[in-house]
Formats: C-alpha cells, sequence, structure tokens
C-alpha cells in the first residue's frame, strides 16, 4: 500500500478532492498532513493541492514556502521522494525552488475556469507513464496566475531534458496561441524537476477522475503515481 501526504495549508480548496481522488486508487492510501507538522515520515509520495495558501494576499505560494512542512517537502524530494503540486502546489513549488520560473496573471488577466485539452510531451516520467507521448487529455483548470514564466536559458533546459511534460494544445493535439488559455510561455502546463521526482501543472487531475466529473482523463496521472 503505498502512502500518500496531502497537504493542508490555510486557504487549500482541493485538499478533501485530492485525498478523494488519491483513496479512489488501488493500492493507495491518501491522508491529511497539516502545513504545521514538521515531518513526513512513512509517506511514499507527497501531494500540495490547489487552493488560495495564505489567501494568496502576497503571491501566489510565497506564504506557504515558509510553512514548517515545506522543510520536510523538501527533504523528502532531495533524496528522490514522490512530490506533485496541482495549481496553488504548483505556484509553491516554484516559489519554494523545487521548480525553476514563476506563475505569474494570466495574459487575460481574469480567472479561468474550464476544461482544456492537454498535450503529453513525454511519458517518460512517474507522473505521465500510464499515457503515451502526443496523448491528449481533457482536463480542468482553475486559475488566476496560471501563466508559466522563465528565462530563455531555463526554457532551454527544460525542453532538452524533456523536462516539459504537458502542454496546453488544442483538441486535435496543435500547439498555438489560441489554445494557450493563461499565455504561458511555450505553452508549459507542467513541468518535472532535473531528477524528474517534481512535478508541478496547473490543470487539476482530481478533478477529472471519474465520468460524473465530465472526463476521467486525469487518472492517466493519478494512476502514473499509483504505480
Amino acid at each position: 500500500m503505498k502512502k500518500c501526504a496531502v497537504i493542508r495549508f490555510p486557504g487549500s480548496n482541493c485538499d478533501q478532492d485530492c485525498v478523494l481522488a488519491f483513496n479512489s486508487l488501488p493500492g493507495v492510501s491518501a491522508d491529511f498532513v497539516w502545513h504545521k507538522d514538521s515531518s513526513l515520515a512513512g509517506f511514499d509520495m507527497v501531494v500540495l493541492p490547489g487552493g488560495f495558501s495564505y489567501g494568496d494576499y502576497l503571491r501566489c505560494g510565497a506564504i506557504a514556502r515558509f510553512s514548517p512542512v515545506m522543510r520536510a517537502v523538501r527533504e523528502f524530494a532531495a533524496v528522490g521522494g514522490t512530490v506533485i503540486g496541482i495549481c496553488n502546489g504548483f505556484q509553491i513549488l516554484c516559489e519554494s525552488g523545487l521548480l525553476p520560473g514563476a506563475l505569474v496573471r494570466n495574459k487575460n488577466l481574469h480567472f479561468i475556469c474550464k476544461h482544456v485539452p492537454l498535450r503529453v510531451e513525454s511519458a517518460e516520467s512517474r507522473f505521465t507513464k500510464a499515457a503515451t507521448k502526443g496523448q491528449v487529455l481533457n482536463i480542468p483548470i482553475a486559475h488566476g496566475e496560471g501563466c508559466y514564466f522563465a528565462e530563455d536559458q531555463i526554457l532551454a533546459e527544460l525542453r532538452d531534458g524533456d523536462r516539459i511534460l504537458l502542454r496546453y494544445c488544442d483538441s486535435a493535439g496543435r500547439v498555438g496561441d489560441s489554445s494557450n488559455p493563461n499565455g504561458s510561455r511555450d505553452h508549459i502546463a507542467g513541468i518535472c524537476n532535473a531528477g524528474r521526482n517534481v512535478f508541478g501543472l496547473m490543470p487539476h487531475p482530481e478533478r477529472a477522475c471519474d465520468p460524473m466529473l465530465g472526463s476521467t482523463d486525469g487518472l492517466a496521472i493519478l494512476q502514473s503515481l499509483a504505480a
């Protein structure tokens, strides 16, 4: 049985969704870990869920990076532990230095909440191995600061290292400005670190894991982790 820690920050609002989604997977047991806890002993993977940690009053994820649990998350990642940050969790990973770049205001300056197509750019990761390269997934986004930004050198490193795992695309898998909902550089929806054990993505796979939710495509990511 794989044990999954779902971190709860003040303002998290997708933590229960993540616990329910991961507990629905065979061989996975998920539970909450409060942001003031200082240990992740006994867990096999860590999820930083979406929401508005600390109200996003300063900058998305900027205050959560100082939570006591984040020291444990950094130590967990340093020894190869599996860490996934979804939406606000992606923002926290970038603010914490566990992933490069930053998430800034959407190009249109509006909050966006809708299903979007995503193209799997690499299946060579523990987060996407249940998918196939080029597969198009239908997964919802819900963010106001989801525009991924990084300098050219970092983008080159991401491309060269096969670390861009998901890109925004159209329903046919074509990448273009019209299918980039937030203006992210290089149409990036999700990236991993150089060690390929830390993954951040803006879309919500936990909201696409049951037919009643309008899509089951998020299972490609959740089942990759369960495997």
